[in-house]
């Protein structure tokens, strides 16, 4: 019976180990698209922080090799990651702050990780410093788009022109008997 447990308690851990350390609300997950350097981005969570601050957080998924690859070499060259460990970059997770009007954000964390959800490098901002805190511009970037979310507003359903086609069967002469 103790090796039972023993057995149980390790595949707990190794489990754990693993499954990255925050789970999301898989309500709260939405495909937010491609960006225009074809990388793939997701909102993860958002709301508000205890003391009421709208939050965000987003994850890239390094879709496009040259802009993974810009992100390795910088791994390497600024924060001395090791090739293999730099190599294995996956996808990267954004945390953003907003003001109340939604305008404003600070970028508060941004985390890379490996395909096991193994963080390979972090950097935490504390939101006050002026390279960290952002306006929106004319061109909606990823921030702009997950605000509604953060800010508790209504975000609209994509109309039948944006939402994708359903792929159909397409019957070539000699597939007809």
């Amino acid at each position: 019976m103790k090796k039972l447990l023993l057995g149980v308690v390790l595949v707990a851990v190794l489990a754990m180990a693993v499954v990255p350390a925050v789970a999301w609300d898989a309500n709260k997950q939405k495909d937010l698209g491609q960006d225009k350097n074809k990388m793939k981005w997701w909102l993860l969570d958002y709301g508000k922080t205890e003391e009421g601050v709208p939050y965000a957080v987003t994850r890239k998924y390094y879709t496009n090799t040259t802009v993974k690859n810009e992100t390795i070499e910088l791994l390497m060259s600024k924060y001395g990651i090791a090739p293999e460990v730099a190599g294995s970059l996956y996808f990267t997770e954004y945390g953003y702050e907003y003001d109340e009007t939604g305008k404003k954000f600070a970028l508060t964390y941004l985390r890379h990780y490996d395909m096991l959800g193994n963080e390979i490098h972090g950097t935490v901002y504390d939101g006050t410093t002026e390279a960290t805190q952002k306006t929106f511009n004319a061109i909606a970037g990823i921030p702009a788009k997950v605000a509604p979310y953060a800010l508790g507003k209504p975000v609209a359903a994509p109309n039948a022109n944006q939402q994708k086609a359903v792929p159909t069967r397409v019957v070539r002469a000699r597939d007809k008997k």
